[in-house]
């Protein structure tokens, strides 16, 4: 979005790039159809972390007091980005799989509507 500045030599710093991160980077998660969870819930990782741990060190501590969340079969798990669909290689990195500095990445759970199935 272009932004209107009130003088034309405005160039503004952006203080959420990657550099700012010490060799981390910000990954937005978004467990869908569960509004228990209002927005995207974000961590800072390493590049180099498996994508398996992000399943099984990162998720359980975001959303592992969710009563469905030890219901979740990981294998049929729907996940995707801004880009559309996305597979990933849990033996792979971050960067691996594709995953830049503040990505979106949500998660859809089939079977599994939210809290009492409100989302059914």
């Amino acid at each position: 979005m272009p932004v209107k500045a009130i003088r034309a030599d405005y160039h503004g710093d952006m203080k959420d790039t990657v550099d700012k991160f010490h060799g981390n980077q910000l990954i937005n998660i978004c467990w869908e159809r569960h509004t228990m969870y209002g927005w995207p819930m974000c961590v800072l990782v390493s590049p180099d972390m498996p994508f398996g741990d992000l399943l099984n060190k990162i998720l359980p501590d975001i959303y592992g007091d969710h009563p469905e969340f030890e219901r979740i079969d990981w294998q049929a798990v729907e996940w995707s980005t801004s880009k559309g669909p996305f597979s990933p290689d849990p033996a792979k990195s971050i960067t691996e799989n594709g995953l830049p500095h503040k990505v979106l990445l949500r998660f859809r759970t089939l079977g599994l509507e939210g809290l009492h199935g409100v989302c059914g």
